[in-house]
């Protein structure tokens, strides 16, 4: 009965073990990439369907409108880095917080550069991480 249950128990070791979470760091990275090079696909996949997209100006996008702007060229970075990343996670949340700068090319616009703070709100849903909130500041 004892070699039983250490049998159990290792199982269900090894099964937590195998089922990692998703690194953010790399989730982060994959929506930098998506911000320059945008797809309908990709936005989608790691954006939550309630996702509130604030910007610095105060325009606050839901997530159709904030795949529709990257995608149609609204909002254009031709350039994008973030920097001084602090990450805080929980169980199934983060907040990443960050610099974003930038430069721009939007559409019916002049060629910009951008540099804010922001915080992304995360949550882990079914074993990916998904973009629940944004919130830029210019600095």
């Amino acid at each position: 009965m004892k070699k039983l249950l250490l049998f159990v128990f290792i199982l269900i070791g090894f099964n937590s073990f195998s089922q990692k979470k998703p690194d953010l760091k790399t989730t982060l990275e994959n929506l930098r990439k998506l911000m320059l090079d945008p797809s309908a696909s990709g936005l989608t996949d790691i954006s939550h369907p309630s996702l509130t997209y604030g910007h610095s100006s105060g325009k606050v996008e839901n997530q159709k409108e904030f795949i529709e702007a990257l995608v149609s060229g609204a909002s254009d970075f031709t350039s994008l880095t973030f920097s001084d990343v602090d990450i805080y996670q929980t169980k199934n949340s983060a907040i990443v917080r960050h610099i974003l700068e930038g430069e721009t090319s939007d559409k019916g616009k002049q060629p910009g550069k951008v540099k804010i703070k922001v915080m992304l709100v995360w949550v882990l849903e079914k074993g990916q991480w998904k973009l629940f909130g944004r919130q830029a500041v210019k600095i």
